[in-house]
């Protein structure tokens, strides 16, 4: 199998995701780099994985390089990309508020592969695909995990910036159930069996 541009763009999307958890955590393995260092370099980290996220799609259409694994492995990327993020915001600054929105997103993300799956499985595939609604979640999602990234400081009195961040993630995860809903109605008719749905 031939492995082309945009195929390797969303493995090297996949690669970084061990670099940033390193990185984050890299103030706690070696106390003498700074926290904002950390930081600040893990939330460039999971901003250049998002921007391939974009440009190997861009790259894929316009140079008509798509591909079944491609196919396969861009939504597993966004997915670990964004799971693996929120774990560890959760575990660094574990609120209740930041668990129950992560485990909104993420079970959602669960959800709705599967439901995709399913889709995919009996031909209706078409039914499902990603709307601009769950694009605008995609994009504040990523806002909100950089900051949330850039601004966690153990040793800080005050946290204003993340408490932005945490709101953003909040108004992501209502999206993501409003976006998840949308799914889930356009594929109703199928989930409960009406054979004229296809």
């Amino acid at each position: 199998m031939r492995i082309n541009l945009p195929t390797w763009l969303t493995l090297f999307r996949v690669m970084l995701l061990p670099i940033m958890v390193l990185v984050y955590y890299s103030h706690d393995l070696l106390p003498w780099i700074p926290w904002r260092i950390a930081n600040v370099t893990a939330a460039a980290i999971f901003l250049a994985a998002a921007i391939t996220d974009w440009f190997d799609g861009y790259l894929a259409r316009r140079w008509n390089q798509t591909s079944a694994f491609g196919a396969f492995l861009d939504p597993v990327a966004d997915k670990l990309m964004v799971t693996v993020t929120l774990f560890l915001l959760v575990q660094s600054h574990p609120t209740a508020l930041l668990a129950v929105t992560a485990a909104i997103i993420v079970g959602r993300e669960i959800g709705i592969s599967a439901l995709r799956e399913w889709m995919a499985e009996i031909g209706m595939r078409s039914h499902v695909r990603v709307a601009m609604l769950g694009k605008i979640k995609t994009v504040m999602q990523i806002v909100a995990i950089v900051v949330l990234l850039l601004e966690h400081d153990k040793d800080a009195e005050t946290l204003r910036n993340w408490y932005v961040g945490e709101t953003l993630l909040v108004l992501a995860a209502v999206l993501t159930i409003w976006s998840g809903l949308v799914y889930l109605r356009a594929a109703w008719p199928a989930l409960r069996g009406d054979s004229s749905a296809k």
